[in-house]
């Protein structure tokens, strides 16, 4: 059995959720666990490495991130800070539980960015330590007249910060001073031209990482070195079969296999990593409209499909393909899931 917590997005974010939506997922079936808590614009979430805390960005022009408590019910630890930028889209705690990191996707006119803040022992939000801004831009007009930064998280060995940055087409490289809590670039990693990279996520060996190209509708195979942080391109599939203008979301990758939510054909696809390569498996469809975020439980997936308002729960079988939704949750304008 596990804790869920579900984000949406807010009347005052483009929404009509609530904020977090505490579920319960026993086996299969996912039921509601406590009434939603009001949560501004809650589009993604990331646990406390250590503490019963979570966080949420606030996705708004004038962005936020929040702290929340589990414990018998969810509580707010302290009041949102300043994010650092224009509409978080992304976070993650640093490993040792010191740092909140922030991806500031911006606006048309402002550009994305990345931020630290201070984490104190009980896992509230302190002092901003660093803010870094991201320049670039892609070929693709409408979506890449400037950087967005669409996702940070810390690489397997702990040793690099990652950003994705949509606008420009790249991965950004930094490392994190351990007591300043800054940001030091040390690398540029130049994707495709109008590939518009969203998400990352890690072979558990380490050795490979997986990008989700939103505007390019691929998922691309990249070899990883964790002494660098540097990206090199090694192969690169469709992100669906499904003849329709596509724009690939979350991506999980586990021992073997990367699976990835497809919003335009609504379905989540899967893939057999052979060597470097992706094996298409099927697609699946994905319990509702316009699937986003893409949360990987035992045994199963959860997808949270943004315009139906459904969390659906997708089990995994043993060729590594996923089977069809077995249930489904109401939750309204939902766009991401955390398993606590």
């Amino acid at each position: 059995m596990s804790i869920v917590l579900a984000g949406s997005y807010t009347p005052d974010s483009g929404g009509e959720g609530v904020g977090l939506t505490p579920l319960r997922l026993a086996g299969p079936v996912l039921t509601t666990e406590a009434a939603p808590v009001p949560a501004s614009g809650a589009s993604f979430l990331a646990a406390h490495p250590a503490l019963p805390v979570v966080y949420s960005t606030h996705e708004a022009t004038e962005g936020a991130v929040g702290a929340f408590a589990l414990a018998d019910r969810v509580t707010a630890l302290g009041a949102p800070v300043g994010s650092g930028g224009a509409n978080p889209c992304h976070l993650a705690v640093h490993p040792g539980g010191d740092w909140l990191l922030t991806a500031n996707y911006g606006t048309d006119t402002l550009p994305g960015t990345v931020a630290v803040h201070r984490l104190d022992a009980a896992g509230r939000i302190t002092a901003r330590t660093d803010v870094v801004e991201h320049r670039g831009s892609g070929p693709v007009v409408g979506r890449q007249e400037g950087s967005h930064a669409h996702q940070v998280l810390v690489d397997p060995a702990g040793r690099f910060v990652l950003a994705t940055d949509l606008g420009a087409d790249a991965v950004f490289t930094y490392r994190l001073h351990p007591v300043r809590g800054t940001l030091e670039r040390v690398a540029v990693n130049r994707l495709r031209p109008g590939s518009g990279p969203r998400h990352l996520a890690f072979a558990p060996t380490g050795d490979l990482v997986f990008s989700a190209d939103e505007l390019s509708s691929t998922v691309t195979c990249h070899r990883y070195d964790p002494e660098s942080g540097t990206l090199a391109e090694l192969s690169r599939v469709p992100a669906t079969a499904a003849g329709v203008p596509n724009q690939p979301g979350g991506i999980v990758a586990s021992e073997g296999f990367v699976r990835v939510t497809n919003r335009g054909a609504d379905t989540v696809a899967a893939f057999r990593v052979d060597g470097t390569t992706l094996v298409p498996l099927g697609e699946t469809p994905s319990g509702g409209t316009w699937p986003r975020g893409l949360t990987a439980v035992p045994g199963h997936v959860l997808v949270a499909n943004q315009h139906s308002g459904t969390l659906a729960v997708l089990p995994v079988l043993d060729s590594g393909a996923l089977g069809e939704p077995v249930a489904t949750a109401a939750v309204p304008s939902v766009v991401c899931a955390l398993a606590v």
